[in-house]
């Protein structure tokens, strides 16, 4: 190899470690800014390139992170930045929406689901998500928007099942009166009233026993 040969390749080696060291720092930056709720660092980032729709080493991709993580005036950055997916999944199938719907956060729900985020998706859904939260006015927002009320899980779990067992007794009769139905079974054989049992909450199982017969 001549001596230039030999320069050239050195500098070449020399570029692209300097490069994919500069794409390491951002990558930490940028995850890192979403856990401070840093947004001027986010748009930065941004504004040089860095892709919205990264994700972490774990699958979280960054605006189911902002969300899940409170850091709100980044997730505002992120909503508005014209690349970014959001109905991206992580690893588990898990969009924005559903952390938002999880975590009861009405305005986050509305701003994604304005901006075109889609109500519905096959498997788990934001109504599941919804029903197993906190917050009535989540699964309203969701069926008012026009999500299937008897969206079934992978294992036939139905959003009722689920706020049975874990969300709030206001959405279990929000469902039950919006038609949800009450004798369906999962793949295990088990209705409301059982996920009901299985939390602990004997008398809404007994009520939702009733409802069936």
């Amino acid at each position: 190899m001549t001596l230039n040969l030999r320069l050239r390749s050195l500098l070449l080696c020399l570029c692209l470690g300097l490069a994919s060291g500069a794409h390491a720092g951002a990558f930490e930056d940028f995850f890192q800014a979403i856990t401070v709720d840093n947004a001027s660092g986010v748009k930065g980032l941004l504004e040089r390139g860095f892709d919205a729709n990264a994700v972490d080493e774990k699958g979280q991709h960054a605006l189911f992170l902002a969300l899940r993580g409170e850091a709100f005036r980044v997730a505002e950055v992120l909503l508005v930045h014209p690349g970014v997916k959001l109905d991206a999944s992580n690893a588990v199938g898990e969009t924005a929406l559903m952390m938002a719907a999880l975590r009861g956060q009405l305005d986050w729900m509305r701003k994604l689901l304005d901006r075109g985020a889609a109500v519905h998706k096959e498997g788990w859904s934001p109504l599941h998500y919804a029903a197993t939260g906190p917050s009535a006015a989540a699964v309203r927002l969701l069926l008012d928007r026009g999500a299937p009320i008897e969206a079934p899980s992978p294992n036939r779990t139905t959003p009722l099942m689920m706020a049975a067992q874990y969300g709030s007794e206001e959405s279990v009769e929000l469902l039950r009166l919006r038609g949800a139905t009450l004798g369906a079974k999962n793949d295990r054989g088990l209705t409301a009233a059982d996920f009901a049992k299985l939390g602990g909450r004997e008398a809404l199982s007994s009520k939702l026993a009733a409802g069936v017969r």
